[in-house]
């Protein structure tokens, strides 16, 4: 067996065995119970997708693909790529606390 993917977490491992499994390719979440050594702190880097040797090139050719899909938003961003009018407010609201805090001291 073989590394297909390392993931963040242990949920993240879970998913991207779904996937493959959904797509025929069986697989194997090594590192699982290694996270419980570390307390409710999500420990990173222990888990991670097996597969077989000869499903190694399907699998990492569905990985990059779900890799591409699921790139994370930009939160201060809107979907026209403006900043986000809250984030905006929150930054000058904390300026200005920030500038009378000060004052009064």
């Amino acid at each position: 067996m073989q590394i297909a993917y390392r993931a963040k977490d242990i949920t993240e491992a879970h998913i991207v065995a779904g996937l493959l499994k959904a797509n025929g390719i069986e697989t194997f979440v090594g590192g699982q119970y290694l996270q419980g050594a570390m307390g409710e702190i999500g420990a990173a880097g222990f888990s991670n997708v097996h597969v077989e040797d000869d499903d190694l090139y399907a699998a990492r050719k569905l990985i990059v693909e779900y890799e591409a899909n699921n790139q994370p938003a930009r939160a201060t961003e809107s979907n026209d790529g403006k900043p986000n009018a809250y984030a905006r407010w929150f930054l000058l609201a904390t300026a200005v606390f920030a500038l009378v805090w000060l004052n009064l001291r």
